[in-house]
């Protein structure tokens, strides 16, 4: 049911696309089923070379004014998505990438009541992985658990498609640091929750399907150099970590890798 009083907080939703012909609409067609109406909607493009522009122009009408979006060359996902955050306008900010969908239309509903009835300064759900060519099978799930019961020491962090934060968190503690070419999600995530301690919420539903196959998943050699980013954000934040952390957050992956479900190089 489509909420619709003066308590309805500002959803600001940011979609980083490059050469995303194949999945756009995918990724459009599950924001625009979302049955939560106060939604600003902002596209971020690195000028792309294939027909994702004419699909963005395609759709924007459907948005009926909540869509906003630039194409121009960028400097890598984490540098497109920090524009996507300062033109936000919402109280909260989540991401979608351009591969992946909302897992069904009451996700932004329910992330919005969450911030409204737990008064947090951040919430995150759980995700599933699927086949690329194929949205409803699933290959496995990334299942949450409420901080600090969980921990990043332990090998876990939020799955950051399912990371939406205050406005505010960004503008206070920085947005993602593009040093980091890959893993810069977690070192912000790490960051907000540990380092600063903002206030989470663990809310126990799918809220995402992401495709498998990203820049961080894709491969064995990408989640080895993914690890060396980890262990350097926790440097960056003088957090210190076991010897073992590696392995803690390695096991699960390898385990895809022995079940033949991710490539070596």
């Amino acid at each position: 049911m489509i909420q619709n009083n003066n308590r309805m907080l500002k959803i600001s939703l940011i979609t980083v696309t490059y050469n995303s012909e194949r999945t756009l609409r995918d990724t459009f067609e599950s924001v625009l089923a979302q049955s939560y109406s106060k939604l600003e909607y902002i596209v971020i493009d690195g000028n792309s070379t294939d027909n994702t522009l004419d699909i963005i122009k395609e759709y924007e009408p459907l948005f009926r004014g909540n869509m906003k979006w630039i194409s121009e060359k960028d400097e890598g996902i984490y540098h497109a998505m920090n524009k996507g955050i300062k033109l936000a306008s919402g109280y909260i900010v989540g991401i979608l990438n351009s591969d992946d969908i909302f897992f069904d239309k009451t996700v932004l509903t329910n992330i919005a009541n969450a911030f409204r009835d737990k008064n947090i300064d951040a919430v995150y759900a759980n995700l599933e992985f699927v086949k690329a060519n194929d949205l409803n099978t699933v290959i496995r799930t990334w299942k949450g658990c409420q901080y600090p019961l969980c921990g990043f020491k332990y090998g876990w962090h939020p799955a950051h498609p399912t990371f939406f934060v205050k406005k505010i968190i960004y503008d206070k503690y920085g947005d993602f640091d593009t040093s980091f070419n890959i893993s810069a999600d977690f070192e912000l995530m790490l960051r907000f929750i540990q380092k600063y301690q903002i206030s989470t919420y663990y809310l126990d539903k799918t809220i995402v399907k992401m495709r498998m196959g990203g820049e961080s998943t894709s491969s064995l050699s990408k989640i080895i150099e993914g690890n060396k980013n980890v262990l350097r954000a926790f440097k960056k934040n003088k957090i210190p970590v076991s010897i073992f952390y590696p392995i803690y957050r390695l096991a699960p992956k390898v385990y895809n890798i022995i079940k033949g479900k991710l490539k070596l190089i």
